[in-house]
């Protein structure tokens, strides 16, 4: 069986995604509208709702203007980084396995691999996946 994925598995990163809400809450707080930023950096709203949602990468310069804009330091968007760094690695481990099966070859393997009685043949199967990715 070869089946194939329609889901976009394009995430944003983890970090783009943390920096997006950091832009929300200073931007709600200083009770601006997601137009009004917009305004003040020569962006739609539509634009400034991607970087909130960490869909497109906020640039270096932009995200200067964007500090500007919200009257904070460019660290302000990267305080708390660490203190989430376990919902980043949940993050980080769920976009593997969409990638995973994103592949045509991901995707038959985790329709076969449970059809597979013999825990032993699972783990040996498992066993030559790890020897072969440490090459």
């Amino acid at each position: 069986m070869t089946a194939t994925v329609t889901a976009d598995v394009r995430m944003p990163h983890v970090v783009d995604v943390h920096v997006g809400r950091r832009v929300r809450v200073r931007r709600k707080l200083v009770g601006l509208t997601q137009a009004g930023l917009g305004a003040r950096l020569g962006l739609t709203f539509q634009q400034v709702q991607k970087y909130e949602r960490g869909t497109n990468r906020v640039s270096a310069s932009k995200l200067y203007e964007t500090a500007t804009a919200l009257d904070v330091s460019i660290g302000f968007f990267f305080d708390d980084l660490e203190a989430n760094a376990d919902a980043l690695e949940t993050i980080s481990s769920e976009r593997a396995v969409w990638t995973f099966l994103a592949s045509s070859e991901g995707m038959e393997l985790a329709y076969l691999f449970p059809r597979i009685r013999s825990a032993r043949h699972r783990r040996k199967i498992l066993e030559l996946v790890v020897s072969l990715a440490d090459d």
